[in-house]
């Protein structure tokens, strides 16, 4: 009809995804999968003083500093939030996070229980998923058949797990990633996202 000007349809807001829990979790195997599936998320790797493990790759699973190169972007202020972990240095990268949701990109971030919780504080828009093994003694089983750590280390993490299997509440959701069922794990997380994308009253997330 004349004079009813066209309904203009707009991109909902944005979302900005941070996925944390337990070592061992398996949050690399599910963000992966997300991805491979064509769930357009822009990934923001923590960056690390620590050394790569040999099927990582910079850039993509973390972004691998010299600690004069840590020193650097923490001094000018590029880190949104940051922790020493085992003697080794991890924070979260603004600018890469300001220029995806610039862009209207929504981005996904996974950071340990510490950094998340900074974040709830940060970010009050973001989405927190707490991915979690189906038993504590599930985790120690693949913290074992991974084999990156010495006895010691493990002992600590495990500790740690315990610790951050009690945050859960912290979290908007929380996903359980049992051994043999990440699919399972996958699928939900993707309803997760679509249901918050489609969620009324959503804002943009602002970074600090």
């Amino acid at each position: 009809m004349e004079g009813i000007p066209p309904i203009v349809s707009q991109a909902p807001p944005p979302l900005l995804l941070v996925v944390s829990g337990p070592s061992g979790a398996g949050k690399d195997s599910v963000l992966a999968r997300l991805a491979e599936k064509g769930l357009a998320l822009r990934r923001v790797p923590t960056v690390t003083t620590r050394p790569p493990r040999p099927e990582e790759r910079d850039g993509v699973d973390y972004r691998f500093l010299t600690e004069e190169e840590y020193d650097r972007l923490l001094a000018g202020g590029g880190l949104l939030e940051h922790a020493q972990v085992y003697g080794l240095r991890y924070g979260v990268p603004k600018g890469p996070i300001r220029e995806a949701l610039a862009h209207g990109e929504d981005v996904v971030m996974r950071v340990d229980v510490q950094g998340a919780a900074t974040l709830r504080r940060l970010i009050p828009e973001a989405v927190l998923v707490f991915l979690a093994p189906a038993s504590l003694e599930e985790l120690e089983e693949r913290l074992q058949r991974r084999r990156t750590e010495d006895d010691a280390v493990l002992r600590r993490r495990l500790e740690t797990a315990r610790r951050e299997m009690e945050q859960q509440s912290l979290f908007d959701y929380v996903v359980i990633n049992a051994d043999g069922r990440l699919e399972k794990a996958v699928e939900r997380l993707a309803a997760i996202i679509e249901d918050e994308k489609r969620r009324p009253g959503r804002r943009v997330p602002v970074i600090p």
